[in-house]
């Protein structure tokens, strides 16, 4: 909810500041001191939440149509327009964009440790970072070969991580709808580091499970197969159900039970990051599918959750490519170590050993920055419904509150609550205004005009700018599939209460010619301010938790059945 204030301070700020340049003689230079502040207003907006892009969108539709007049108005010199135009591009995109970046250079060099949040960053993100994975990985092989003991981590996997598991229990014969299985081990997404995360890259025509001198690397397009370094399964796929996700194959560890059923165990390595075609694989820096020869699926993380059986491990299935979503394919080799053993009995120790090839993880900036802006944007902090959660429809007319804090042995609580008067005052400016305009628009198109042109010019940018930009910012959460709440209304709410006053103001200069009506509308506004301050006193205990109210003086303020105001019986 802090955000949501700083973000209305800027956008307000920004706004200020482009109606100050806008309003200023054309003939003063120094109103582009305004348009300056503008811009970095609009950076900080966009900076403090990405809402704010939606009235930086709208910022620079009012400003490309004022630009657009400018540039028709044949009383300025070409190279005046040239100049502003030049100046306004420099401010409102230039500058914004600039600012934003710069500010992201000096997060990303500063904070250049681990910290408890960076698993939601890629790998190369992480190794970048002192400390966490850059210590766990330190001195790994580069490049992977043909024998290299790697984990996999799924770039799908978030916000929580997850690698490529494998364990000794096998699929049900018969899971509870009644489907059969393969009964072949099972094969997840393990959340937790394991020593049942790692396997050995293997060479299919040959036996052995050892990096050769000098090391052979796996390229983009070399077939592989994957040898799970704690059971020496081979990782497999074939035409049968997963078990969560029927219409994906189900991903096993071969087991030969002698029931017609052969080893598809073949794996096309396919690095979707490559430069070349004869790219090699490297640990963390290349992102791979794997891709399943016999069936030409794609092996990627679901997303679903196993029942008991499965331990309630992530579900990995083979998907036809044109099904899957790019986003789930990804596989990153994460801990990487060249195995020397061919001993089976060697195994579990040997991975645990430690090697001396230095990887270069170095990621530039750009690369890091846009990692940064693309988790932002998808990553999902709520994975289920939130008691105080609403849809946007539930914020117009005020059904919903949250609950922030409630006294542990009294009545005494803290609510963010809309106040009902000023709430309602917005939503009937909001109508007002669009009867007004469509009977002005009827009017005009029938010859009337109720309006000098000057003043209609400024009745619709008054709708551009208030009513635009409610729109712009309530009607993009009908689309979002996240969890919403009732502070997420505050910026749209905030274009209404700059819209009550102009449209106030505009009823009282051009409507009402006599002072009786006048005084009338005069009387109404102080009426409705009252009661807006009359509503604030009444919702201050619940606002600000003091003074603390009995049960009943709470129930009283339960004005709509849909709020969740709390109280204890004494």
């Amino acid at each position: 909810m802090l955000l949501e204030s700083v973000l209305i301070f800027f956008v307000l700020l920004a706004f200020l500041s482009y109606l100050r340049f806008y309003n200023a003689p054309c003939s003063s230079w120094s109103r582009y001191s305004w348009l300056l502040l503008c811009g970095v207003s609009c950076a900080a907006a966009v900076g403090v939440k990405y809402m704010g892009v939606f009235s930086y969108l709208l910022l620079l539709g009012v400003a490309s149509w004022h630009t657009w007049i400018l540039i028709g108005d044949k009383t300025v010199s070409h190279l005046s327009v040239c100049l502003q135009c030049v100046c306004r591009v420099v401010c409102l995109l230039v500058v914004p964009v600039l600012l934003y970046v710069f500010w992201f250079y000096i997060h990303l060099t500063l904070l250049s440790r681990s910290g408890p949040h960076d698993q939601l960053m890629s790998s190369a993100f992480q190794a970048s970072l002192q400390g966490g994975l850059s210590r766990i990985t330190q001195g790994q092989p580069l490049e992977v070969a043909y024998g290299s003991q790697v984990t996999l981590r799924s770039s799908a996997s978030q916000p929580v991580p997850c690698w490529l598991h494998s364990h000794k229990a096998n699929y049900p014969i018969r899971y509870e709808n009644g489907r059969g299985s393969s009964h072949q081990q099972q094969v997840t997404c393990y959340p937790f580091k394991d020593v049942n995360n790692w396997w050995i890259i293997k060479d299919p025509s040959r036996q052995d499970l050892v990096v050769d001198t000098p090391p052979r690397p796996v390229r983009h397009g070399d077939v592989i197969q994957l040898v799970h370094g704690m059971t020496s399964r081979l990782l497999n796929s074939h035409d049968v159900a997963a078990p969560m996700s029927p219409h994906a194959q189900e991903v096993s560890g071969y087991i030969d039970f002698n029931v017609s059923m052969p080893a598809q165990n073949l794996w096309r390595v396919d690095i979707s990051n490559r430069e070349t075609e004869s790219e090699v694989w490297k640990t963390i820096l290349s992102e791979v599918h794997l891709i399943h020869v016999n069936t030409s699926t794609t092996l990627k993380l679901s997303g679903v959750s196993l029942p008991d059986w499965g331990f309630r491990q992530l579900e990995v299935v083979a998907e036809k490519l044109f099904k899957a979503q790019s986003s789930s394919l990804g596989w990153t080799v994460e801990e990487h170590r060249y195995g020397t053993s061919q001993e089976q009995k060697e195994r579990e120790a040997e991975l645990h050993s430690p090697t001396r090839i230095d990887v270069d993880r170095k990621i530039s900036f750009w690369a890091k920055f846009m990692e940064l802006q693309w988790k932002m944007l998808t990553v999902k902090q709520e994975e289920s419904e939130h008691k105080y959660s609403s849809a946007p429809l539930e914020w117009i007319t005020m059904e919903t509150n949250i609950a922030y804090w409630l006294h542990a042995s009294t009545n005494a609580q803290i609510h963010m609550i809309g106040n009902p008067v000023s709430w309602g005052v917005a939503n009937f400016s909001l109508l007002a205004y669009q009867l007004l305009a469509a009977v002005y628009l009827l009017r005009r198109r029938r010859g009337f005009k109720d309006l000098p042109d000057g003043v209609w010019v400024r009745f619709v940018c008054l709708g551009c700018v208030c009513v635009g930009g409610w729109l712009v910012n309530f009607l993009p959460f009908l689309l979002m599939d996240k969890t919403l709440f009732l502070y997420h209304y505050l910026p749209a709410l905030m274009y209404l209460h700059l819209l009550s006053p102009a449209l106030l103001e505009h009823v009282h200069t051009h409507l009402l010619s006599r002072g009786t009506q006048r005084r009338a509308l005069g009387v109404c506004a102080a009426a409705v301010l009252l009661s807006i301050f009359l509503s604030y006193q009444t919702f201050c205990p619940l606002t600000y938790g003091s003074p603390e109210l009995s049960a009943n003086q709470l129930q009283a303020l339960k004005w709509r059945d849909t709020w969740d105001i709390l109280y204890r019986r004494r």
